[in-house]
């Protein structure tokens, strides 16, 4: 039986217990083999309370163990009867924005992590800003180490007052507040006695139950162009396919299309997957498009309907997290790559820079540095064809190569036209 997939990102200050929550859901939930749990039990030997510490299943780095603190992304996966899960488990330091970054960029649900002793902190209000940046469409605020304040209701719906003022100023749509200790597993996987006032599901229900189907745009067709298959075989003599994953909206036999950025027009004749025609394919699947008329597509082309176009320029108006540790500076050249499009482009203008942590924004910058978050402008030598981020992330989003390490230096969330 074909399952849902909903991969999560876990973030927050440093010492909420990120990987001790994680730890908690794969041990309550059962899924960690029977070495994985001897391997911990014998590293954990060195505590004094003789407790399992749950967080070493994920801070898998001498670094992170040495210093009890996660550094890298790391991936977990798992799944239970009702769903398959991957989990994202971001650093907090500051110095890892970028990290959390690029874990967080294809994510449907965030789980922000916030200490119950200390409220909404500093590393709270940049993680909420970055994973509404991206776009994330769940957020749930897990309100931990419940254990240390005595489980209590106040303190419990005070953060949620503090925490739903912040989610008002970055336009949060959907935000969740889940009371718990990880340590001792209190509304993780199973609901917890010790606090009767919470009436709302536990960690894992919610995980299991979320919807995801209204996640996925499927109003805009969009189809980057991966291959063109010509076997030019004596069988196969007129066969002519465009395979690549569609990565929103429907396409159906007889729509009427158009090729970008060259504009060129047909209809869809046939749509096949592994041999077989189907009258229609939608998000997220892989398929091989057939098209009435012989128009000139390559890689990097992207077909849409007709009826529901892009924007396309060479003047573009993006975020950017920057991810390396040159700085960038106005008139730099990059390659961009959106989707499988590339092309060159040249740094235009620094907009502003943003504060992380305070969300104000400052004019007048020449040059970011490592983790340094801005509205840039940028002026491509071809077209770019794409959507605004934040009405259709897959189509919206897009990287800077450094031209000649061929590093990505670059997370681009494109906003519209310059």
């Amino acid at each position: 039986m074909k399952m849902d997939l909903l991969r999560f990102i876990t973030c927050g200050s440093v010492d909420d217990g990120k990987s001790t929550l994680i730890g908690r859901l794969l041990y309550d939930s059962k899924s960690i083999l029977a070495d994985q749990l001897e391997a911990i039990e014998r590293a954990s030997k060195s505590r004094n309370d003789g407790e399992v510490d749950l967080a070493l299943l994920t801070d898998g780095l001498r670094s992170e163990r040495e210093q009890g603190i996660t550094i890298d992304v790391a991936y977990r996966y798992f799944q239970t009867p009702k769903r398959k899960f991957i989990i994202v488990d971001a650093p907090g330091h500051i110095q890892y924005t970028r990290n959390m970054v690029t874990g967080a960029s294809n994510c449907q649900l965030a789980i922000v992590l916030v200490d119950a002793r200390n409220g909404v902190v500093e590393q709270t209000r940049r993680h909420s800003l970055i994973a509404s940046m991206l776009g994330i469409p769940h957020l749930v605020v897990a309100i931990n180490k419940m254990d240390l304040v005595d489980y209590s209701q106040d303190v419990f719906s005070n953060i949620c007052i503090q925490y739903s003022e912040l989610a008002r100023n970055l336009n949060v749509q959907q935000v969740t507040f889940i009371p718990m200790s990880a340590l001792n597993g209190d509304n993780v996987v199973d609901k917890s006695a010790r606090m009767p006032w919470y009436e709302g599901p536990a960690l894992l229900d919610y995980l299991e139950t979320v919807e995801l189907d209204h996640d996925i745009n499927l109003t805009d067709a969009r189809f980057p162009v991966q291959y063109v298959i010509r076997p030019q075989t004596t069988e196969l003599h007129d066969y002519r396919g465009y395979a690549g994953k569609i990565t929103s909206g429907i396409f159906r036999k007889g729509d009427a299309v158009t090729v970008l950025p060259s504009g060129e027009t047909s209809t869809v004749q046939a749509i096949e997957v592994y041999e077989n025609e189907l009258e229609e394919a939608f998000a997220p699947m892989s398929v091989v498009l057939h098209l009435a008329d012989d128009v000139d597509i390559s890689r990097g082309n992207l077909i849409v309907r007709s009826d529901s176009q892009p924007v396309v320029s060479q003047n573009v108006d993006a975020l950017l997290c920057w991810m390396d540790t040159k700085e960038l500076k106005i008139g730099s050249k990059y390659t961009l790559q959106h989707g499988t499009f590339r092309t060159r482009c040249v740094v235009r203008d620094i907009v502003y820079q943003l504060n992380v942590n305070t969300y104000e924004e400052t004019q007048g910058v020449e040059s970011l540095k490592l983790n340094d978050i801005a509205r840039v402008v940028l002026k491509t030598a071809q077209p770019v064809s794409f959507d605004p981020y934040h009405y259709n992330r897959v189509n919206g989003g897009a990287i800077l190569i450094d031209e000649t390490s061929n590093v990505t230096v670059g997370a681009l969330m494109l906003q519209g036209e310059a």
